[in-house]
This record gives C-alpha cells, sequence and structure tokens, in this order.
C-alpha cells in the first residue's frame, strides 16, 4: 500500500495537521444533533473507538424517558441540610453545647464539637405535611411535587474535587460533565440552540470553572455553552463588522466545501467535522438565542411569578424563567448557579449562617417555586426533571469557636428532585439525629446520577463512551442503580 511520505512534528504528525486538527472558533457550543443532520458519519466513522458518533443514534439499550430535559439548580457552596429540608428538632435543645460527634470538614476529623443549632423554625406544607424552614417558604407551597433525598453522600468534603464529583461523577478533572453525558446520549432536538447550557452567578463562576460543564475526553461540541441571561446571550455571536448574513453565508458554504473535502480524506478526523457543524450552529443561532433570551415577550404575571418584580429575586428568576423557555425550545440540559467563586457570594457559610443562608435562600426561593409551578401549569413539569443541591452538606456542628458557621460536611446532605416521572410529596432515606451522617439508605452521587439518566431514558449502567481502552461511564465501572423510591 502506497502512502504519502509525511514530515513530522513531535514524531507523530505533520504541524500543519496538528494546526489543522485542534478545535477552534465555536467548537465549544452544544452542537449534538447537527453532525448527524449534516452528514458527518460513514459507517467506519461511527465504529467504536474513534471518539465520535452519531449522537442520535442509541448509546445503549436506551427505553423511552420519562424527562426529555433536566434543569439542575446548583446551590454552589454547599447549604446546611439542618437549617433547609432535613428537619431535626433534637438539635435545638442542644444549641452551643459540645457534645462527641464525629466529623470530616475542611477543618479536618475530629470527635467533639459545640452544637449549632437551627436557626429558623421548620412548617409542615402541603397534602405530604413536609416539614420546611422558614427558609423557604416558597418551595414550601411545592412540596406535594418533590422528592427530597435526605441521606446524600459524596467522597470529598473539598469545593474543588466535591464541585467535580457532583457534575462529572469524579474527584479529578479531566471527564465528561452530566450534562455532557445526556447530549451524548440522546442529542440535541433543536438544531439552532446548544443542547447544554450553563448560566452562572452573577458574582461569577465557580471554583475550577469551565471543568464543571467540560466535555472531558469526549469532543469539545458536547460540553457546556455560558449564556448570559441579559445582553448577547453567548460573547462573540455577534456577526463581525456587520458583514451580511447573505455575505456571512456564502463565506461558510465555501469554508465548508474546503474542509468536507479534508474530511473525505480522513473520515475520523472528529475535531474538524464538529468544527464545521459548529460554525452552521453559530450561523443559526445569531438569529435563534436572542429570541430564546428575550423575556420580555413573557406577560407581566409570568415574570412576577418568578420574583424579576423584586430587587433581590430578579437575577435568580430571570435565569429560572429563561431556563423553561430554553426548555421548551428542546435544550437537553441547563445548569443554574446560585452562588460565585468567593465565600462571601456563595453558600459556604463559615462565619455568619444567618446572614449567609437568608441571603442566598432569599434570592432563590421564589424563582425556583415559581419554576416548578411555571412548568406543571403549561404541563412541561411531566417532562422536565428539576434538580436542586449543592456539592455537599454542612455540619451540624460550629467549626470556630466563635460564631455559628458550619465546616463542609460529605457525610449526609439533603438534595431534591421534581416532574420529570419523579414522585411527588415523598421524603426517602434518613440522616442520625443530629443531621450528621446519613444512616438510612445512603445515596452516593452516583446513585443521584443514575436516576437522572434513568428518567431520561438511557441505563446508566450502559452508556459508555470509549476512551483510553476503555469503556468510561458516568457512573464508573461498579456502576449504580437509580434511586427507585422516589420513580414514579
Amino acid at each position: 500500500m502506497n502512502e504519502k511520505p509525511q514530515n513530522t512534528f513531535c514524531n507523530r504528525t505533520q504541524r500543519r495537521e496538528f494546526l489543522k486538527d485542534i478545535g477552534g472558533g465555536f467548537a465549544s457550543l452544544g452542537l449534538t444533533g447537527m453532525l448527524a443532520q449534516d452528514g458527518f458519519f460513514s459507517s467506519k466513522a461511527m465504529a467504536k473507538g474513534n471518539g465520535f458518533v452519531n449522537p442520535l443514534a442509541p448509546k445503549n439499550s436506551a427505553f423511552p424517558g420519562k424527562a426529555k430535559s433536566v434543569i439542575f439548580l446548583f446551590m454552589y457552596g454547599g447549604p446546611s441540610q439542618v437549617d433547609t429540608f432535613d428537619y431535626k428538632p433534637d438539635l435545638y435543645p442542644l444549641d452551643g453545647r459540645t457534645i462527641k460527634v464525629k466529623t470530616f470538614g475542611r477543618g479536618g476529623k475530629r470527635n467533639e464539637s459545640r452544637v449549632v443549632g437551627p436557626k429558623w423554625k421548620f412548617r409542615p406544607y402541603g397534602q405530604c405535611g413536609k416539614y420546611v424552614s422558614d427558609l423557604f417558604p416558597h418551595i414550601g407551597s411545592c412540596v406535594d411535587d418533590i422528592a427530597f433525598l435526605h441521606s446524600m453522600k459524596a467522597e470529598s468534603p473539598i469545593h474543588g474535587s466535591a464541585m467535580l464529583m457532583m457534575n462529572a461523577g469524579n474527584l479529578l478533572s479531566g471527564h465528561p460533565s452530566l450534562g455532557s453525558w445526556v447530549n451524548y446520549g440522546l442529542g440535541s432536538v433543536n438544531e439552532n440552540l446548544p443542547g447544554y447550557v450553563v448560566m452562572l452567578d452573577k458574582t461569577g463562576g465557580p471554583i475550577s470553572g469551565a471543568k464543571n460543564w467540560s466535555s472531558g475526553f469526549m469532543p469539545a461540541s458536547y460540553q457546556g455553552t455560558v449564556l448570559r441571561s441579559q445582553g448577547s446571550p453567548i460573547l462573540d455571536l455577534e456577526n463581525a463588522h456587520g458583514i451580511p448574513r447573505s455575505q456571512q453565508r456564502t463565506m461558510l458554504d465555501h469554508l465548508r466545501t474546503i474542509n468536507e473535502g479534508h474530511l473525505s480524506e480522513r473520515y475520523d478526523n472528529t475535531n474538524l467535522a464538529a468544527r464545521v457543524a459548529s460554525y452552521e450552529l453559530a450561523y443559526k443561532m445569531q438569529a435563534s438565542a436572542p429570541e430564546a433570551v428575550d423575556i420580555e415577550q413573557e406577560p407581566g404575571y409570568v415574570k412576577d411569578l418568578y420574583g424579576m418584580d423584586g430587587s433581590n429575586t430578579e437575577d435568580f428568576g430571570r435565569k429560572c424563567l429563561l431556563a423553561r423557555r430554553l426548555v421548551e425550545r428542546g435544550v437537553r440540559f441547563v445548569q443554574i448557579y446560585s452562588g460565585g467563586h468567593h465565600n462571601d457570594n456563595n453558600w459556604d457559610a463559615h462565619g455568619d449562617l444567618v446572614k449567609n443562608h437568608s441571603y442566598h435562600a432569599g434570592n432563590t426561593d421564589k424563582p425556583i417555586a415559581g419554576l416548578l409551578k411555571d412548568l406543571k401549569q403549561r404541563g412541561l413539569l411531566d417532562e422536565t426533571l428539576v434538580v436542586w443541591g449543592g456539592e455537599f452538606g454542612r455540619q451540624p456542628t460550629a467549626e470556630y469557636a466563635y460564631g455559628t458557621g458550619r465546616d463542609h460536611n460529605s457525610y449526609g446532605f439533603t438534595m431534591w428532585m421534581a416532574g420529570g416521572g419523579i414522585k411527588g410529596g415523598v421524603s426517602v432515606g434518613e440522616t442520625d439525629e443530629l443531621g450528621s451522617q446519613a444512616v438510612t439508605d445512603r445515596f452516593h452521587v452516583r446513585r443521584l446520577h443514575a436516576t437522572i439518566l434513568n428518567q431520561l431514558g438511557l441505563d446508566p449502567n450502559n452508556l459508555s463512551y470509549f476512551h483510553g481502552g476503555l469503556d468510561k461511564s458516568l457512573v464508573g465501572v461498579e456502576g449504580a442503580e437509580p434511586i427507585h423510591q422516589i420513580i414514579a
């Protein structure tokens, strides 16, 4: 077989080939679905091992999913379970007392500490009678649609690694995030918008930044696209120098013809295929993205439902309303962050617990309840899975000898899910009487991931991606079962 001689770069490939193959431009956008429609997949290209398969083709023995989209409300920093949704009446009289209790957090391992009693009252809500803190009266009105998971556990009490575990199922960076797995497994149903969208807190992103919505070892086309709730929805999306769209279309068509010539020579050039599709998506998004984020189309009573009439709730309410508009338009995975990187701007209450949680709950309670109610009244809650939680919880004891701050707690914390085929008005799992550790039905983060994939019609233990000689999966080689107690 005759082959053309090549000049090598680092003994591997030509320097020009290297520069040609790496991604660029809009390759970081969520492009799943377009590649299949544009005919970039030959039977060889879909063969296992080349790193890119048809996003619209089944990736495993999929079954009809009850959910079509996911909205993950991420309370970055770690909200306190005993001050929000995990009612522990025995903690109140222990406030200020030093007791023997094993804890492990940022301050290391301890055998005894001073108790910080809950700082808010709890009241029963709904037909199910679920006790919810006064921090969340609006969410309290929605408890009959919510399944509470009180026995979540994770492997790390440190923000960086815990964030990666919650977002990508691994303590180390370099792995695809949950939204990437969802889009890889299901593909996108809207060729004009990214399939995976992230909206950050107005004070900035979380620790580790883009690693939390990275596509890891998958192609860049599966990673999350950061969407802004005001102004230009995506940076650098506008057409440069006012070039007419007709001229831009001609330029893209010419560029596509050249690139397809390279693709015909190298069927496994997945980076180039993704880049070509990204140009097309960016072109379409110039028209569709501004419409998707134009909430001025919404009537006043809807905006008020989300809290956009309040100075403290307007920002998060706007993001929740955008999330509803995006899932209506076929976006598969939307993640909204409450809390930025600096401790004063997130749920990481090491100092003044009351000030911290009052502020963040006050910003998010009404918008989240508005989202649930709006989805339900539109008939969208049945097909939209809403997830609430942080990377871990907080300890029932003080971190310092003074003040009300709590250290991190990955041994037992609360998350909740609603819609998308999840039972409402139920609570599963328990922590001990202090809310320190999960003791009944302990659910590892991977069980949460397995439940999300299951509700979307994906088998979490068979959805895999071939990388480095192994079939990699979100739930790991040991696998994980969905949390069947909360599945309707």
